[in-house]
C-alpha cells in the first residue's frame, strides 16, 4: 500500500481573455453540449470514455477519460449559478487513477467589449496530497481556455449567434 502524506495547497488565480466573438458565440460554446464537447476535456493525447454535460442549476458535467500511455483522469462539476450571458459557477473535483487531487469552485464571467467578448475565469481550489499542483491547474486551464479560443475563431455550425 502506497504511504501518502496528507496535505493539502490552496490556491486562487484570475484568467482574462478576450474573443473576437459575441458574448452569444460564446455563451453558446460554453452551455450547449455539442458545441462544449468539441472544445472542453483533452487534446490529442487524451481518449474520453465518458462526456456528459446538463448545463442547469444543479446539472453535472463529467470527463472520464485516460492521457495515452499516462493516467485516469475524471472530472466532475456542478453548476451552482448561470446567469443567462454573463455568469456561470460551477464547484469541481478531479481524481488522477482514483485519487482525488483537488476540489475547486470556478466562476466565467462574460461581458461584451467593443471587439467581441472578455471571458474572465476566477478559480478558488484546494490541491490535495502533493497528486496537483496550483501551478498544473493554472497552466491547464489557460490551455483549456486557448482551445475555447479556436473553436470560437474555426469555421462550423452557426449558432444563430453573430
Amino acid at each position: 500500500m502506497d504511504t501518502i502524506e496528507r496535505s493539502q495547497a490552496h490556491h486562487t488565480f484570475v484568467i482574462e481573455r478576450d474573443y473576437p466573438a459575441a458574448v452569444a458565440k460564446v455563451w453558446h460554446a460554453l452551455s450547449d453540449t455539442d458545441a462544449r464537447s468539441q472544445w472542453f476535456g483533452g487534446d490529442a493525447g487524451y481518449t474520453s470514455h465518458k462526456n456528459s454535460h446538463e448545463f442547469r442549476v444543479g446539472g453535472q458535467a463529467i470527463e472520464d477519460g485516460e492521457w495515452h500511455g499516462g493516467p485516469q483522469a475524471r472530472y466532475v462539476g456542478t453548476y451552482t449559478d448561470i446567469v443567462e450571458g454573463q455568469r456561470i459557477v460551477s464547484t469541481y473535483d478531479m481524481w488522477l487513477d482514483d485519487r482525488h487531487i483537488s476540489t475547486s469552485i470556478a466562476t466565467m464571467a462574460l461581458e461584451p467589449t467593443a471587439d467581441g467578448t472578455r471571458l474572465t475565469y476566477t478559480e478558488q481550489g484546494v490541491h490535495l496530497d502533493g497528486l496537483d499542483s496550483p501551478e498544473q491547474r493554472e497552466e491547464g486551464t489557460k490551455g483549456l481556455l486557448d482551445q475555447l479560443g479556436e473553436y470560437l475563431r474555426s469555421p462550423g455550425p452557426s449558432t444563430g449567434a453573430a
